[in-house]
């Protein structure tokens, strides 16, 4: 997985009004958790334009105030009007210690279905995957090749690896649907079938 680097600096103060401050002067508050101890820190908000809109999953190496650490992005909070970042919070990795992430779905392949005038609607963008960090996917594959139209590829047929994923196996990650014009086809082949011709009448 590919990692990202973070300087963040130790927040002096863990008030409101220190926080709407540090986002004034376009930095954003931070936590970092899941190790013997949890850091409150801030880093300024441009760091995080690849971690959080690339649409890539990335570990993070994370440096506060000279201290190294090994983490995941596991929340972002987002003003809900400017979508500006207000809070990031952080995940500490460790070898022995399995942890939860979304990993993003990528479709490979050109759909049967497709080829005869359908259409492939990605229905799952992300999974949720258990596992430990060295066994953490950049990303889950799967084929949509073999889909016709009508039908749909879901969680239960993704190819396992040393990790377990977490959404429900009935769950479609996409679907071939038909467009107007195969539907418009369709209809043309159904009326402009010519009809069957009646049996003769037995004779007496």
């Amino acid at each position: 997985m590919k990692s990202l680097e973070i300087i963040g600096f130790k927040r002096a103060n863990l008030g409101k009004v220190e926080a709407k401050q540090l986002r004034l002067e376009t930095s954003v508050p931070c936590v970092l958790y899941g190790g013997t101890e949890q850091v409150h820190f801030h880093t300024p908000a441009f760091l995080f334009r690849d971690l959080i809109y690339s649409g890539e999953v990335h570990t993070v190496a994370l440096t506060v105030d000279g201290k190294s650490y090994k983490c995941i992005m596991q929340d972002v909070q987002f003003h809900p009007v400017n979508e500006q970042i207000l809070h990031v919070d952080f995940l500490e990795l460790l070898d022995d210690k399995i942890v939860k992430i979304e990993i993003p779905v990528r479709l490979t392949g050109v759909a049967v279905g497709v080829i005869k005038g359908g259409k492939l609607v990605p229905k799952l963008k992300k999974v949720t995957v258990k596992a430990l960090p060295a066994n953490l996917p950049d990303f889950i594959e799967v084929d949509v090749t073999p889909l016709e139209v009508g039908k749909s590829v879901k969680v239960s047929d993704i190819k396992l690896g040393n990790y377990t994923i977490m959404n429900s196996k009935s769950i479609p990650l996409a679907s071939v649907v038909s467009t107007r014009e195969l539907k418009q086809a369709e209809t043309t082949d159904v009326k402009g079938a010519p009809a069957a011709k009646a049996a003769p009448a037995a004779k007496k």
